[in-house]
């Protein structure tokens, strides 16, 4: 495991609200899914068309939202009970530094989430059933951990309980982030990663000390982002949207190249 993620670290974001579990919502989950899929290599490709064949899907945005839908599934709920506390993380410093006893009391954070279900996905050993369900907290949480919000700092429950405007309305700024900024572009969720896929390859952040935990760099990155969304008077105008959305295009751009280069590194051996 501690091998696996050297070399990826080494080879190394029209409004709607959305439940407030949800990290960029379903569509924002869609397009990093979509993205990754687009930049599998044919063996890693292979392997999750033979996982998602249980789903009768060979597409990985048709599962990417999966561990955010079970909170409404009666069937699931002691699953939901079990991860609901990993599709975030709490940073108790400003500085956005990475420290696990602090920022991740035992365990239940996105960062050991993701170091859990990528070496599940990994283990040949396992069943297919266990490896499905690990690949769908692998695609949702890397794109949970790239909404800026999911990894804050202040301590209003990642923006939700920061009151906001927009188009009128009142809502929270956890749910601008979620979706509310993607949907001012007016389209569907495969257009608009279109959109994002024809444009010059991303350039990512250069893997930083210490090199065994890429998921703690990326958390990182958004808690950074999070000092300079809150918005001036609490309204999400025209020139919010405009300065913003960019972020959190790149954000997804960022999701879907890493959880390609997550995929290919785990299941391409």
């Amino acid at each position: 495991m501690h091998t696996a993620r050297r070399l990826l670290a080494a080879s190394l974001a029209l409004f709607v609200a959305v439940p407030a579990a949800q990290a960029w919502g379903p569509m924002g989950h869609s397009i990093v899914a979509e993205l990754a899929q687009r930049h599998l290599s044919p063996a890693a490709e292979q392997q999750v068309e033979h996982l998602l064949a249980a789903d009768h899907t060979t597409s990985l945005a048709a599962i990417a939202s999966w561990p955010d839908e079970i909170r409404n599934d009666p069937s699931q709920q002691t699953l939901w009970k079990q991860t609901s506390k990993l599709h975030y993380i709490d940073f108790q410093s400003d500085t956005c530094e990475y420290v696990p006893p602090r920022d991740c009391p035992g365990g239940l954070c996105v960062i050991d989430a993701l170091n859990h279900y990528v070496s599940v996905l990994g283990d040949r050993s396992q069943s297919d059933a266990n490896r499905l369900q690990a690949l769908k907290f692998v695609v949702h949480f890397i794109g949970d951990e790239h909404q800026p919000l999911h990894a804050n700092f202040q301590q209003d429950k990642g923006g939700n309980e920061y009151q906001v405007q927009m188009d009128g309305k009142g809502t929270q700024l956890h749910r601008v982030w979620d979706s509310g900024l993607l949907y001012t572009r007016g389209l569907d969720w495969k257009a608009y990663a279109d959109v994002l896929d024809v444009q010059t390859p991303v350039a990512l952040p250069a893997p930083r000390a210490p090199l065994d935990n890429p998921y703690a760099q990326w958390a990182e990155e958004s808690c950074q982002i999070t000092r300079d969304i809150y918005p001036s008077g609490h309204k999400i105008d025209q020139a919010y949207v405009d300065a913003e959305r960019p972020v959190a295009e790149q954000r997804l751009r960022e999701a879907g190249r890493r959880l390609a280069e997550v995929l290919n590194l785990t299941l391409g051996q």
